[in-house]
């Protein structure tokens, strides 16, 4: 198992992304506190997880207040006695439409949840991980940030801060063997979705996927993979990467 016996907090983990991400690390052997603002799908994701022998909590929390973040990351020191993986997976958008009308309230709900919940997670989780002599970060960036397109301005603007923000923790943290990387997956079968393609038609799915050279969109799997890679022994040597995750959309 390629995370046995590993700690892991996984947030956005009731549904979509964060769902695969959570199920497949504790299939790797890690005990995974499961964190979404939806108490109810964290504790449906944390009982699947128990179902097929793992093992799980489940945490309400909204990533974007402190307090909340400060008693996620408490918990799992509570229950398993240290943090070794931070997903900072949940994210939000604002429908796709001109950046002139996208209202404040979703402005900032979209800066709140996708680039301050990176502040708090830092904020609780790094010393931790310093006195224990390491850890690992992967947080969950987009293509909308390496390759942005019209409609989507502020979310784009959100994920490129996140991709940045990676690269800065990544140097600054690596004498504390603090390894930072993210991965940036085209648009999936999430909840996201609509909002992203400005509907939910037939048509507007086979445009998008006509814009992916492989000829889909992501899967929870996919994106969970590529997040367990980054997170495992295996990638030891590799911090401040920016994985792409988007059969080829940003070439």
């Amino acid at each position: 198992m390629r995370l046995h016996d590993k700690i892991a907090v996984v947030t956005g983990a009731g549904r979509g992304f964060g769902e695969g991400i959570a199920t497949l690390f504790a299939a790797e052997g890690a005990a995974v506190v499961v964190a979404d603002i939806d108490e109810a799908g964290a504790r449906r994701v944390a009982d699947l997880i128990s179902q097929r022998g793992g093992r799980a909590v489940a945490v309400a929390c909204d990533v974007s207040r402190d307090a909340d973040t400060a008693r996620m990351i408490g918990t799992a020191l509570e229950r398993f006695g240290r943090i070794d993986i931070l997903v900072n997976n949940a994210g939000v958008t604002h429908l796709n439409q001109p950046c002139t009308e996208v209202s404040e309230a979703d402005f900032d709900r979209v800066m709140a949840v996708n680039v301050k919940a990176l502040f708090w997670a830092a904020k609780h989780t790094v010393p931790p991980m310093r006195r224990q002599g390491g850890g690992v970060i992967v947080n969950t960036a987009s293509t909308a940030g390496i390759r942005p397109r019209p409609g989507l301005v502020w979310y784009n603007a959100s994920k490129g801060a996140c991709i940045t923000a990676t690269k800065a923790l990544a140097i600054e943290l690596a004498t504390d063997r603090i390894r930072v990387n993210c991965v940036c997956p085209v648009a999936g079968e999430t909840p996201l979705l609509p909002a992203f393609m400005g509907g939910d038609t037939p048509e507007l799915r086979e445009r998008f996927r006509a814009s992916v050279p492989l000829g889909r969109l992501s899967t929870p799997l996919d994106v969970a993979r590529a997040t367990l890679f980054l997170a495992s022994d295996e990638a030891e040597f590799l911090t401040g990467v920016a994985l792409e995750v988007d059969g080829g959309r940003c070439i």
